[in-house]
C-alpha cells in the first residue's frame, strides 16, 4: 500500500483480488476510482426505449433512463421488464434519473441479484454520470440517492464513451465489525 498523488489529491494503492484499486478521502467522503480501459464504458443501447437511455458496462450492466420524477415511477412494475430484457444476456441493473438542475440529479436503482430497489449502487450512479456526461456535457455530477446520501462522480469521457479517472466519492460510515470464523480464514491462507 502506499500513498501517493494526483492533480485531485493523495490516494492510496491497494490491491484486491489481484486488482489495483485506488482510493481518496476528501474532508467526510471517500472516493475510488472506477475500473476503465478495454471494455469499461458506455456501449450502444441494446434495444429501444420510450425514454431517453443510456446503456454502460462497468464490470456489471447498466440501464440508465431519464425520467420526469424518480418517485412517480413504481420501480417494483417499470424495472423488472427491463432488468431481464432478452437483449441483455444476463439482465441488467436498471436505474432512472431525474435532472434537478446542471451538475444535479436524483436516481433510484433496481439491482439484478438483489432483485429489488436498493438505497444506493455506486456502479449505476458511475454509469448514470457518464451517460448525463455524454449527453448534457456536465463531467462533474451530484447524484441524491434514494437512500438519502449524495455520491459525486467526476470524470473524463471520450467521443467512443470510454471513460478515465471516473471517481465516485460519498459518504462512509461504519455500519459494524465482522469476525470471520478462523476456518475460513484458514482456506483462503492456502
Amino acid at each position: 500500500m502506499a500513498l501517493q498523488g494526483t492533480p485531485l489529491g493523495p490516494y492510496i494503492e491497494v490491491i484486491s483480488s489481484g486488482e489495483q484499486i485506488q482510493l481518496r478521502r476528501e474532508e467526510a467522503e471517500v472516493g475510488i476510482r472506477m475500473p476503465e480501459g478495454s471494455g469499461f464504458g458506455l456501449r450502444e443501447l441494446p434495444m429501444p426505449t420510450a425514454l431517453p437511455a443510456g446503456f454502460g458496462w462497468i464490470g456489471n450492466p447498466q440501464l440508465v433512463l431519464r425520467v420526469p420524477s424518480v418517485a412517480a415511477v413504481d420501480l417494483p412494475v417499470f424495472a423488472p421488464p427491463l432488468r431481464h430484457h432478452p437483449a441483455i444476456k444476463g439482465g441488467t441493473n436498471v436505474n432512472v434519473i431525474e435532472v434537478l438542475a446542471a451538475g444535479d440529479a436524483r436516481i433510484r436503482s433496481w439491482e439484478r441479484g438483489v432483485e429489488g430497489e436498493t438505497l444506493c449502487c455506486g456502479t449505476g450512479c458511475a454509469v448514470a454520470a457518464a451517460w448525463l456526461a455524454q449527453t448534457e456535457g456536465i463531467h462533474v455530477w451530484r447524484l441524491h440517492t434514494a437512500g438519502g446520501d449524495v455520491v459525486k462522480v467526476e470524470l473524463t469521457l471520450n467521443r467512443a464513451g470510454e471513460w478515465r479517472d471516473l471517481w465516485l466519492s460519498g459518504p462512509v460510515r461504519r455500519l459494524g465489525v465482522v469476525h470471520p470464523d478462523p476456518s475460513l480464514l484458514l482456506r483462503l491462507q492456502h
